[in-house]
């Protein structure tokens, strides 16, 4: 594995083909979430609520195809 930071204030990471994909794909998806967030002034409590509210709507518009 190679890590090097560009000129761009960029970093760059190199691995080798025989790393899983899978484990590499939830590594950069973690990255770009911490990328993401790292500006944000949102509170967890925030976060777990809207969350909350986002699982509920679900829910109550797909009920029907789970209970029968």
């Amino acid at each position: 594995m190679l890590i090097e930071r560009t000129i761009n204030n960029q970093i760059v990471i190199t691995v080798s083909s025989s790393v899983d994909s899978f484990g590499l794909q939830r590594l950069i998806d973690y990255i770009k979430y911490l990328e993401t967030t790292s500006k944000s002034k949102a509170k967890q409590s925030d976060v777990d609520k809207l969350a909350d509210e986002v699982n509920a709507s679900w829910w109550a518009k797909n009920r029907r195809r789970f209970i029968k």
